[in-house]
């Protein structure tokens, strides 16, 4: 068909109101125009017009009104101006008259995009932007960072310093550190809210809710972002809110492959199709395995079948992995072989290595994901591979289903994305977002300022608990516990039981200052007390949390390798030693910092273990080298920085913000020249520099 004959049907779509399959028809159009190198007629610049999607407008084949068109959506970024199309600039100008917006739109619609309009055209003092992972925190801090670093204190650990303006970008759990240091915030941002839903994140949405009660109260104005909901139940966090549902405006089209059928459940053909996809390297491909027996079937095929590639990058990556983890770890094996693996475990620097490997062209050709790559990161690649249509033990959902396809296809790179199903997908559905409750962070509320929210049930909760609490810590300190949110855990039976048996038993809890022993082994009897109080949602056994808790307090002074093979004789491979540092670093230190401040008020006051809570926060690291791995730079490289004397992470009280601002004053050139720095080393070295500087002042591009 010629050009021509596919605008005539591009615009009879038009005149059939039926946009959605203009702007499919278009977009295939604008795909095989790049491909052949052709320059736009002025009637696709028409077309591209009456869909919205003005960014895709060619501007020197343009008329006049065609260019004015184009310059009026046109908007200050942050770095620069670029144009919107058409529903983000309607998202935006309802911002900017302050309505109180809550979006679905589609993975590929741009909805960060607009939170940076917002703040280059508005200035706010204070914004707060809820993100559901670390990955997608540092992501997002990154292009933030760039954009607005001159203006604003960009923060995202809790022991930042604030400045006059300030931009917060947290996970949820780290909000309340900072609740009480908040006095207004102009813009809350909440991204992927449908993380409320226990339907979607049932361990998470307590506290996410938790977290929007609190900053809601402090927020002139509130931004919530969500992919493929088509409706939003009543509830009372988002009721005085609009809704925009915006599903049907697509930026690039999706082209299904179903090979499920001819495969039929044959795991050999399967195999064999896979290895088909991914073996000409002609295009970068998401695998979605579902669960982690699934990523290791994916794996074994891929060393199977793949060759080894001759590539610096990859070479260099996979020799680092082996040197600074263990040296016959699966991982390096598939770098080998153009292949990374992206879950919510590994070490947070390894997942943005491997992403950044991956949007290199000569980096990585696929990443092998369980759902951790819909939640952790923006990529986008030209194919989605969906080997197995599960999630964990569950079959996959139509909504995350929607979510992981939608990692396909990205504006001016890929206008058409390539989904190829070797599973197959769920049934189609509309989801239907419905947030409730959650009846175990009731405790943490107050009577009067969320009563319009509670049922006369709930508020008899709130007042029940408050008396219980009152009658064991007093009023006073439950007010302040309260009031300061000191406490970490949402569930508030399970804080009443803990503070119960504190005050009936005082005397079990002799030797809780045994946990600032500088001897691990004196640690354990405290620690199986405390997790057993806890006993639901650890990844692993007690002996494996203590026995990796104890190994981890060497991990300044012993290489991690010896750590990993001491941990090997107690069963514990590098995958779960990735999962056991998670859990120890936030819930065992969130467990034992909630211990610690009812012990003082209920049983002694003068035994205080937060030495021992902020060194497991840090996984036994120095000042802020744990929180330099969430900007990217491994603690490998922290480690010979250090011995090299240039920087001393050893300092008290050196803190995140000033380890900054001496990398910044040191200069990327003078950390290069680090005499026990690797190639790769200093790849990762310009990787992390790349994500500390402003945009006036970005590095060329890494070689």
């Amino acid at each position: 068909m010629s050009v021509f004959d596919t605008c005539q049907e591009i615009n009879d779509h038009l005149n059939r109101r039926d946009d959605v399959a203009a702007r499919n028809s278009l977009i295939k159009l604008l795909r095989d125009m790049k491909e052949k190198g052709e320059a736009y007629p002025e009637v696709l610049n028409h077309l591209i017009r009456t869909t919205g999607l003005y960014p895709y407008m060619e501007i020197e084949a343009g008329s006049w009104e065609q260019r004015y068109v184009h310059a009026a959506f046109e908007v200050d970024v942050g770095d620069g101006r670029a144009t919107l199309h058409r529903e983000q600039s309607l998202v935006l100008g309802k911002l900017v008259r302050g309505a109180n917006l809550a979006v679905s739109a589609p993975t590929s619609f741009g909805k960060s995009f607009i939170i940076d309009a917002f703040i280059a055209l508005n200035s706010p003092n204070t914004v707060v932007i809820i993100v559901p992972t670390i990955a997608l925190m540092d992501e997002t801090r990154r292009r933030i960072f760039k954009k607005f670093s001159r203006r604003y204190s960009i923060i995202t650990a809790p022991d930042t310093e604030l400045g006059e303006r300030n931009i917060f970008i947290f996970p949820q759990e780290r909000v309340f550190g900072y609740l009480s240091k908040i006095e207004k915030i102009d813009l809350l941002v909440v991204d992927e809210f449908y993380k409320a839903s226990r339907v979607h994140d049932k361990e998470r949405a307590p506290s996410l809710i938790k977290a929007i009660i609190k900053l809601s109260k402090k927020s002139v104005q509130r931004y919530y972002l969500a992919p493929n909901i088509k409706k939003l139940t009543s509830n009372v966090f988002t009721d005085d809110m609009e809704f925009l549902e915006l599903l049907d405006f697509n930026t690039v089209f999706l082209e299904k492959h179903e090979f499920y059928q001819e495969i039929g459940g044959d795991e050999g053909r399967k195999a064999d199709k896979l290895i088909e996809l991914i073996k000409p390297r002609t295009a970068k491909s998401l695998i979605y395995a579902g669960t982690y027996a699934d990523i290791n079937r994916v794996t074994n095929i891929v060393k199977k079948d793949m060759d080894v590639v001759d590539r610096p990058h990859t070479i260099h990556f996979s020799k680092w992995l082996r040197e600074n983890y263990v040296r016959d770890w699966t991982l390096a094996d598939l770098v080998e072989r153009g292949t990374g693996v992206h879950n919510g475990s590994m070490h947070r620097c390894l997942s943005q290595i491997q992403i950044r490997l991956f949007e290199h062209e000569h980096g990585l050709d696929n990443i092998v994901s369980t759902s951790s790559i819909i939640e952790g990161v923006n990529t986008s690649a030209q194919n989605v591979i969906i080997w197995r249509s599960k999630i964990g033990s569950s079959k996959l959902k139509n909504f995350a289903y929607k979510n992981i396809i939608g990692r396909s296809g990205r504006m001016f790179k890929h206008f058409v994305g390539n989904i190829y199903l070797l599973d197959e997908p769920p049934k189609d559905e509309d989801a239907q977002l419905e947030i409730e409750f959650p009846e175990q962070i009731l405790g943490d509320l107050d009577e009067e300022q969320d009563g319009d929210r509670l049922t006369p049930e709930q508020l008899d909760h709130i007042i029940e608990y408050r008396r219980s609490m009152s009658d064991i810590i007093g009023e006073e300190e439950f007010a302040r516990l309260r009031r300061d949110n000191v406490l970490y855990d949402s569930d508030s039976e399970f804080l009443l039981h803990l503070a119960t048996d504190m005050y009936n038993h005082p005397e079990e809890w002799n030797g809780f200052a045994f946990l600032n022993s500088d001897n691990p082994q004196h640690w354990e009897r405290m620690l199986y007390k405390l997790m057993n109080f806890k006993s639901t949602g650890w990844e692993s056994r007690f002996s494996h949390i203590v026995a990796a808790t104890k190994a981890m307090s060497e991990n300044w002074r012993w290489h991690l390798s010896r750590i990993l093979d001491q941990l090997s004789d107690d069963g514990i491979g590098i995958n779960d030693f990735f999962k056991l540092e998670r859990t120890i670093t936030y819930k065992l230190s969130a467990l034992v910092s909630d211990a610690n401040e009812l012990h003082k008020i209920i049983i002694n006051r003068d035994v205080d273990v937060s030495r021992f809570i902020g060194s497991v926060s840090r996984a036994f690291l120095p000042g802020p080298v744990y929180s330099l791995e969430e900007y990217g730079l491994p603690r490998m490289i922290s480690k010979k920085i250090h011995r090299s004397k240039l920087m001393d992470f050893t300092t008290p009280d050196f803190g995140l913000n000033q380890a900054i601002k001496q990398f910044q004053d040191i200069g990327l050139d003078r950390m290069l020249k680090v005499a026990s720095l690797t190639p790769f080393d200093r790849y990762v070295l310009k990787f992390f520099y790349d994500g500390i500087t402003p945009s006036e002042q970005r590095l060329s591009a890494i070689a």
